[in-house]
């Protein structure tokens, strides 16, 4: 490292520490959707493989939640796979799953993090729903942030999803379809969902310059605020973390208009 990146490091960092000196505290959001976008355009931009820009981006996710740790945030949910994209090629969707279910062996054996899985988990290999089911089953009892990681998720997967599983409830309690749609609400829906019993997104922080969710939790993030960064997400720093939480509490929200 060269003596001007050296010195770009130390200003940025002291820069991360004004800003945090500066962070409204009560002001904090109880739960963080993450789009993490750029893996493939950070890889091309350094010269490297598409595989080695995945694995970056797996790297980032332990950084990312240790910051999580240090503020009030109670649940994160990580966009790791959309259900867009099993379309991708196979050579580079194989290595992809791969990753991702080190992630979560890796957040599952950390010891801070209630992992729960949100997705249509019959789109994924038998492997990785094992692993998914392991790593739910061996963080049941830990008290600490909640890490949702969307595997196979699709907002109006999980929308059809929830419909489905409403109607099965229905049928098995022997529900009319009168009944059923006299009583369906939106409470009713929610319970439905992957996230059910958890609050709603309070921040969606996307990074790579992308201004668009991209069907990530349709239902959830009617209220949300959106925060969406240029960097791209293995680039992503603390300071750019900060800023996005600084910009949360510096806004007013006015639900209904």
């Amino acid at each position: 490292m060269n003596l001007r990146d050296k010195l770009r490091g130390l200003l940025v960092r002291l820069y991360a520490r004004r800003v945090e000196g500066h962070l409204d505290t009560a002001q904090v959001p109880k739960h963080i959707g993450v789009i993490m976008d750029g893996n493939r355009r950070w890889a091309k931009a350094a010269g490297s493989s598409t595989v080695h820009g995945h694995r970056a981006g797996a790297d980032k996710i332990g950084e990312f939640l240790g910051w999580c740790s240090e503020t009030d945030v109670e649940v994160v949910t990580l966009w790791l796979l959309s259900t867009d994209n099993f379309d991708r090629p196979k050579e580079e969707l194989v290595p992809l799953l791969g990753i991702i279910e080190d992630v979560v062996r890796t957040l599952a054996a950390d010891g801070r993090w209630r992992v729960h899985h949100v997705g249509t988990r019959d789109l994924l290999p038998s492997g990785m729903q094992t692993t998914l089911k392991e790593a739910e089953q061996a963080t049941a009892d830990v008290d600490g942030i909640v890490v949702n990681v969307a595997i196979g998720y699709g907002g109006r997967q999980e929308i059809a999803d929830a419909v489905r599983s409403m109607l099965l409830d229905a049928h098995e309690q022997g529900t009319s379809m009168d009944e059923l749609a006299e009583a369906v609400d939106i409470d009713m829906i929610g319970r439905h969902l992957y996230t059910r019993a958890q609050p709603d997104p309070d921040l969606v922080i996307r990074t790579s310059g992308e201004q668009r969710l991209s069907g990530f939790m349709l239902w959830q993030t009617a209220h949300s605020e959106y925060y969406f960064c240029d960097v791209f997400w293995p680039a992503f720093r603390k300071v750019d973390f900060l800023r996005a939480m600084r910009d949360y509490a510096a806004r007013h929200r006015r639900y209904g208009g």
